[in-house]
């Protein structure tokens, strides 16, 4: 992410650009995280285009598995042969929550370098849900293939379903 950011614009990613301006407690804790889900860069799809043309770049006689939450489905959509050539992986707020439980302590990383961290961590949380929200309901409206991903699932059982949708 860091060398797509680099590539980039001030013209083609301005919400990144208005990121990068920011100091950290602007970006986590003073702003609610439904303008952090709005504003987030990566979530606008800014930058996309960069991947397609590091894809573009990779031997064609192999399959590729791209997976990251800049794949938005309204962006990946029109690059599908079919839509069975696409699954997205949506956690369930209980997976979330243990998966934000697992982590570090809210005083590490990113969050730890705030003036709040534990609202910094709520906030990017919440942000977050709101995102798997959508999409949620933009795969829905494509007609996209998702897998729930549930507390207690194992990583084979993951496999079997992401295989389902694929056929094997």
């Amino acid at each position: 992410m860091e060398e797509h950011a680099r590539r980039t614009t001030p013209r083609d990613a301005p919400f990144l650009r208005e990121f990068l301006a920011m100091d950290m407690d602007e970006r986590w804790v003073g702003r609610s995280p439904r303008v952090m889900a709005e504003t987030f860069h990566w979530f606008r799809g800014e930058g996309f285009g960069l991947i397609v043309e590091d894809l573009l770049r990779l031997p064609r006689d192999r399959c590729v598995v791209v997976e990251g939450f800049r794949l938005l489905p309204r962006l990946v959509r029109p690059l599908l042969d079919a839509p069975g050539h696409a699954v997205w992986l949506l956690p369930t707020p209980g997976f979330r929550k243990a998966a934000i439980e697992g982590r570090a302590a809210p005083g590490d990383g990113f969050v730890g370098r705030t003036g709040d961290p534990e609202r910094a961590a709520r906030n990017l949380a919440e942000r977050d849900a709101l995102f798997v929200e959508r999409l949620t309901r933009e795969t829905g409206e494509l007609g996209l293939d998702t897998v729930r991903v549930e507390v207690g699932m194992t990583e084979e059982e993951v496999v079997r379903r992401v295989g389902g949708v694929f056929g094997v």
